[in-house]
């Protein structure tokens, strides 16, 4: 989903690139239950609130979040770019949850969203006659 470098564009860009991989770091997350919901916890730092989205789909909650490019002509010969731009993104299964199940607040670089735990229903099984 990521590319994270070009290989070939110069020494030191491919060195560079040896040695770190940043596609990794992208939405560090913690997830905790607390009062019988899930509390994500996002890092998201240098994000806008505007620039981040949460839905839910499938029994699916995800994240996107977007970060565009500030070109700066007088400082474009950088020797490594490790910063993302674009948009990022990241889903969790979450069970049979809709909109009105989850609140979500974003300070400090952190995206919290508290939802609404979904119980599995037991196995039930059919008495054969």
């Amino acid at each position: 989903m990521l590319e994270v470098s070009k290989r070939g564009k110069n020494f030191f860009s491919d060195f560079f690139d040896d040695l770190i991989t940043t596609d990794n770091n992208l939405m560090k997350t913690d997830i905790k239950e607390v009062d019988g919901r899930y509390e994500f916890l996002i890092d998201l730092p240098g994000y806008k609130k505007e620039d981040i989205k949460i839905s839910i789909k499938n029994n699916y909650l995800t994240v996107e979040a977007v970060k565009e490019e500030i070109l700066d002509e007088e400082k474009k010969d950088f020797i490594k770019k490790e910063r993302h731009y674009g948009l990022i993104s990241r889903s969790f299964y979450v069970g049979d949850v809709t909109m009105k199940d989850l609140k979500a607040s974003y300070k400090d670089g952190t995206l919290k969203v508290d939802c609404k735990k979904v119980t599995e229903e037991k196995t039930k099984y059919l008495d054969i006659e």
